[in-house]
């Protein structure tokens, strides 16, 4: 099965692209609040949350799938602390979608400055 790449312009190796579909399977890599320059956009944990939940909606939608399509997401926040703010951006952009998640506290992300993380995978069946 052939595999369709959907790179959205922040790729910084060429190994790397922001989604693959393979089949029906989308797979979205770990996202931040970073903006086209590199910069940490987001001054608290749920803002970074909703900016990148919306760049993760672009990468679906590039793909042919949206967010009720993700089933899976693995978030990385640097302080465990801001795990309820997190869920309630989350929860907000799902639109009440129910999906299989996992929470995991790291000491850092690629950039200082960068609270949140988060990578998905969705499943179109249409």
């Amino acid at each position: 099965m052939a595999k369709k790449l959907f790179p959205d312009g922040t790729e910084v190796v060429p190994f790397y692209v922001r989604a693959v579909r393979s089949g029906s399977f989308v797979f979205v890599s770990g996202t931040t609040s970073l903006d086209a320059k590199g910069r940490v956009q987001g001054k608290d944990a749920a803002q970074q949350t909703a900016i990148t939940m919306r760049k993760i909606e672009a990468a679906l939608k590039a793909a042919g799938a949206r967010l009720a399509d993700v089933t899976r997401m693995t978030i990385f926040v640097t302080d465990i602390r801001d795990m309820g703010a997190v869920s309630k951006a989350l929860a907000k952009a799902l639109r009440g979608s129910v999906i299989s998640s996992t929470l995991v506290a790291v000491s850092a992300l690629a950039v200082p400055g960068l609270l949140v993380e988060i990578e998905t995978t969705a499943v179109v069946e249409r």
